[in-house]
């Protein structure tokens, strides 16, 4: 099935139905299982917590101070998580920072948002399935598969096509994976946390273990440099649970339901890897040889460098590391998965709203998912992860890294929407002034101080695994992969310029009024995207016959013969 503007309802092009999407397939539960597999846990902190353990701090690393800064980037996380529950109930829209930010800032802003969560998807596509191929092999003991490099591309494409096709036959089918998937690793971290801390208090664990302190989770004696740079790292971590946001079209309740699963899913996330990194640094310690931490040996995945010792060589201890192995191999795989959900209605939206061709809008008649959308981003992302293969590891490497950038670009942009989109509800109440306007913009401000930053640091020659141009791999990459959206973006607006003229998605504030359709209770939309001719004037004069203009805010219908005496006055400020 093909969207177009004859299938939806007439001046609502962005309610769920027009686009085609499944409505109501998802409850809260299954929100917050696609949110929390998003980041793949076990894998995110495989990967990640090393690096944050080994980050320079003076003349020192930041050690035993990985907790806190787990604690750190939980903090723009879960504010930003709110600046989307915020706009989710004002649009439930899947095009999530690309429909917000163009509501906002206008469709430029909006056009490259959107770019920034596809370009950080498909780059972070590569590491995933390069760990799902190598782990496949791990699995059923084929060491010397796992460590080629042609044999663990060959299972990552695999693995990518697998997940695509997933996607492709319905949302339901993903969440119900994603179940099983994420019950892996919930499992398995709990009982590698347990196991490791009783050793370390049991007097059994290694010779350089540590005693767990309350310390820990303070970032006291860390450099601005060292919080800044180890903090993106665990940003991201973090990210993904906007996936939960993004599927918004397809949930029970996508006026609330998304924003409710991204808030739960990040106090999730924050309860997990807070436990797993305290008992991974407690068994370890944060020395550069053996097991340590910090040795660089162990840093691209921590858990298979001491998941042996933490298990033993018991029958059950054995059992316990294949468990393990398949926790990280289920963790790459459910991310690989969740990856190409949010990309795919990204860019679903970007092609209703002619940002982008209209094929991307496309509907499979009956599984009800993007079709063009969701093949796009598994061609796209083997196509990149066999290029850089072929090109270089270290490219590879340092392209995730790059991905931070990125994050932090859409998310922070995701942040000040909010607080621009709600400009004149700030001041009328406490919870409004906090909740649309403080949270966000404390959130937003955090994560463009650390994009500013970070950028300066990885620009450095000697920052990462390669140098461009004399400058920074990391950066080039980050850096180069916005620009290209900026030169993707203007040869767009040469093509098909309708979006960017504001005609299918224009500027909007939360005191806009918006239209109800007759017999509508369930939700209320915003009517003009793509028919500009319904904007509804403050007099109501271009009204369409039987609908009926709603104050946004206050939910107060207004009288077409009176319209100026039925809107409410602004409420005082809240003392």
């Amino acid at each position: 099935m093909t969207h177009t503007e004859e299938q939806a309802p007439l001046g609502f092009p962005e309610v769920a139905d027009s686009k085609g999407l499944k409505t109501g397939a998802l409850g809260l539960v299954s929100s917050v299982v696609v949110g929390m597999a998003s980041t793949a846990p076990a894998y995110s902190l495989a990967a990640s917590l090393g690096f944050v353990v080994a980050t320079t701090n003076g003349d020192g690393i930041v050690g035993v101070k990985a907790p806190a800064i787990m604690l750190l980037a939980f903090i723009p996380m879960f504010l930003i998580a709110i600046a989307y529950q915020q706009l989710n109930r004002a649009e439930p829209d899947c095009g999530t920072t690309f429909t917000w930010a163009s509501r906002a800032f206008g469709p430029r802003a909006g056009w490259i948002g959107g770019w920034g969560i596809i370009a950080a998807d498909v780059i972070v596509m590569a590491n995933l399935a390069q760990i799902a191929g190598s782990y496949s092999f791990q699995l059923v003991g084929l060491e010397s598969l796992s460590e080629s490099k042609l044999w663990s591309t060959v299972a990552g494409v695999v693995w990518i096509i697998i997940m695509t096709y997933i996607c492709y036959r319905g949302i339901e089918v993903s969440a119900r994976l994603q179940y099983a998937l994420l019950g892996i690793e919930v499992i398995v971290l709990i009982a590698f946390s347990a196991i490791a801390l009783v050793r370390v208090y049991s007097g059994d664990a290694t010779p350089d273990s540590l005693t767990p302190s309350l310390d820990w989770l303070v970032p006291s004696g860390l450099t601005l440099s060292a919080l800044v740079t180890a903090t993106l790292i665990a940003v991201f971590i973090y990210w993904g649970w906007d996936t939960a946001v993004s599927i918004n079209e397809e949930t029970s309740d996508p006026e609330k339901t998304p924003g409710r699963a991204a808030i739960i899913s990040t106090l999730l996330l924050l309860l997990t890897y807070a436990i797993v990194s305290v008992a991974t640094v407690a068994f370890a310690g944060t020395g550069e040889s053996g097991l340590g931490l910090a040795n660089p040996d162990n840093s691209d995945d921590v858990f298979k460098a001491i998941g042996p010792t933490v298990f033993g060589d018991s029958g059950v201890g054995q059992i316990l590391e294949v468990l393990l192995i398949l926790s990280v191999l289920s963790s790459a795989a459910a991310s690989t998965q969740t990856t190409i959900l949010p990309t795919a209605r990204t860019t679903l939206a970007m092609g209703a709203y002619k940002a982008l061709p209209r094929s991307f809008a496309n509907i499979h008649a009956k599984y009800l998912t993007p079709t063009v959308a969701t093949v796009w981003m598994g061609v796209v992302s083997i196509a990149f992860y066999v290029g850089l293969t072929l090109t270089s590891e270290n490219v590879l490497g340092d392209s995730i890294s790059a991905v931070g950038l990125m994050i932090a670009f859409y998310y922070g942009l995701t942040g000040f929407a909010a607080v621009w989109f709600y400009r004149k509800d700030i001041f009328t109440s406490g919870r409004n002034f906090f909740m649309k306007g403080l949270m966000p913009f404390l959130g937003g401000l955090m994560l463009l101080g650390a994009f500013v930053i970070a950028s300066y640091q990885y620009a450095q020659p000697d920052y990462g695994s390669t140098t461009l141009f004399g400058i920074g791999g990391v950066f080039v990459i980050g850096i180069g992969a916005l620009l290209l959206g900026v030169l993707l973006m203007i040869a767009w607006n040469i093509v098909a310029p309708a979006f960017f003229r504001g005609e299918t998605l224009p500027k909007m504030h939360s005191g806009d009024l918006i239209m109800e359709l007759p017999g509508e209770t369930a939700a209320m939309r915003l009517p003009d995207s793509g028919l500009p001719d319904l904007v509804i004037a403050p007099d109501l004069s271009n009204l369409p016959p039987g609908a009926v203009a709603v104050d946004l805010e206050t939910g107060v219908e207004v009288d077409p013969d009176n319209p100026e005496d039925d809107l409410p006055p602004p409420k005082p400020p809240t003392q």
